[in-house]
């Protein structure tokens, strides 16, 4: 069984023409001889559930270990330590491949029906799912990948990240441009689109004149959804003179502002927000609550961070432990299991803003950042406290008296730069709560926040740079594999991605 799947997997990167059906989508025709018979709508719709479903159970069981939000308190499982198996990498190479499929043929079937809104949204899809992919693994198949059907090619090759993200720039380009369309769409096709479509709908009348602003919201949602996301991937890759980011950021932000529209709220954040009724529910809906909950605790800096600031995130987020919120340490030594303190709230199981994918007040801290480094004309500090402010609103909170200038949250100009920096990041750590690995991400490319580091660490206390390429791509792929292991420096958790480097 074990063999079947590495070889279905190794033949989805390639692109072999199958189409996956999640449970519940029982409009989706996986067919590709009969392509024509699906929508783009329906293709929307399964593939964004599919990768934040499927993303969240990586959030909980990597990113969240990783970056210290929680500690495990089973001794077998070292992510705390820096201690990353090579059977982590398969799950969500496998299916990030497996969704891609679906969001190219997204594009086809759109490009068929002279569809514009849908090929610029399936743009920004694929944008998002490649740049998580590069993010995690460097070097990956993209220009060959999911051609196995349509070219025969079942051995792709491993393009460099810096080709992959040149062209994820233009895509974000093209999608910005495509969601300008005068094409009208129906609330049958609206509600389709599980981000923004259902809630259109539900302000909708039946004149036409709404029928018509409906339309027109559901395009411009999307499109401040694809720019948002165009500013993270060119933030990322700011290091990099060859990309143009620096100027491209300058342009989005201000020369071009009006060309580039972004979220103005939290209300247009791109959040897949689940409803509770099947299939429309968390990747955690059917967990125990010890499945979910049963052998972690909060991590001491996680919880410390927030005792400091006061935040109310804290009590949404986490139970009391005697009477007192407190974490535990990450990267205690081997035998030495510290006794559980603080954890998650099982009500975070169902929790409908665990579907994050991008948000204003994400948004907020890198224009913040931007500002900070000149990139941008904007004001760093206003910037950041709108950042601080909505972060926490997001959470439908209200933010404390004084919140503003508390020791830790105060934005002090007489800080340096890198101190400030800082400050932006740690804010944002919080902000990607339950957010696929973008905590992970960001401590890669800028160092912060500043993690404390246990006695027990591995890996010679250095935060892995990567996962390992799958076992299967190795053994199915093994002449591309290894050109791709030598560009990246080997096949190791400490080989830097390009934008990192």
């Amino acid at each position: 069984m074990k063999l079947k799947i590495q070889l279905l997997s190794a033949l989805m990167v390639s692109g072999m023409g199958m189409m996956s059906c999640n449970k519940g989508f029982e409009n989706i025709n996986t067919n590709p001889n009969t392509v024509n018979q699906t929508t783009p709508e329906s293709l929307l719709e399964s593939a964004l559930y599919d990768v934040v479903t499927r993303n969240q159970t990586r959030a909980l069981r990597i990113t969240n270990e990783l970056m210290q939000v929680h500690v495990t308190t089973s001794n077998s499982d070292e992510i705390h330590r820096y201690i990353i198996r090579p059977s982590e990498s398969d799950y969500m190479w496998n299916n990030w491949y497996v969704q891609l499929l679906n969001i190219r043929t997204m594009y086809d079937v759109a490009q068929k029906l002279d569809d514009p809104a849908f090929k610029g949204i399936s743009r920004i899809l694929e944008a998002w799912v490649y740049s998580l992919l590069t993010d995690t693994y460097g070097d990956v198949p993209y220009s060959e990948a999911l051609k196995g059907y349509t070219n025969s090619i079942y051995q792709p090759k491993f393009d460099s990240q810096k080709d992959i993200y040149t062209d994820l720039l233009v895509k974000m380009e093209e999608a910005n441009t495509l969601l300008q369309t005068d094409k009208a769409y129906n609330a049958e096709i609206i509600g389709r689109d599980p981000i923004y479509g259902k809630a259109i709908v539900a302000n909708m009348a039946t004149d036409a004149n709404a029928a018509t602003a409906a339309s027109n919201a559901f395009k411009a949602a999307w499109r401040k959804f694809g720019n948002t996301l165009y500013l993270r991937l060119l933030l990322r890759v700011s290091s990099k003179p060859e990309t143009n980011a620096v100027a491209r950021i300058k342009e989005i932000c201000d020369t071009k502002k009006s060309s580039y529209p972004m979220f103005a709220s939290n209300a247009e954040s791109a959040v897949l927000r689940f409803t509770g009724i099947a299939p429309f529910v968390s990747a955690f809906n059917t967990y125990r609550d010890f499945d979910f909950n049963g052998d972690n605790g909060l991590s001491r800096f996680f919880i410390n961070t927030l005792n400091d600031w006061e935040d109310p995130r804290r009590d949404a987020w986490a139970n009391q432990a005697g009477g007192v919120f407190e974490g535990i340490p990450s990267g205690y030594l081997p035998g030495a299991i510290p006794e559980r303190m603080s954890t998650y709230k099982v009500t975070l199981k169902n929790e409908p803003l665990l579907g994050n994918i991008i948000n204003y007040s994400e948004l907020q801290f890198m224009l913040a950042e931007a500002a900070l480094k000149g990139y941008t004309g904007g004001d760093a500090k206003t910037l950041y406290e709108n950042g601080v402010t909505n972060a926490i609103t997001f959470w439908n909170l209200t933010v404390p008296a004084g919140h503003l200038q508390r020791p830790g949250v105060a934005w002090d100009a007489a800080e340096l730069p890198e101190k400030k920096l800082e400050k932006i990041i740690t804010q944002k750590y919080f902000t990607y709560f339950f957010t696929d690995f973008q905590m992970w991400f960001e401590y890669r490319r800028t160092g912060y926040p500043n993690l404390p580091k246990g006695p027990g660490l591995s890996n010679n206390g250095q935060m892995p740079s990567r996962l390992k390429y799958p076992v299967s791509v190795q053994s199915l792929n093994r002449t591309n594999y290894e050109k791709a292991a030598a560009a990246m420096g080997g096949d190791d958790i400490n080989s830097k991605v390009w934008w990192n480097k």
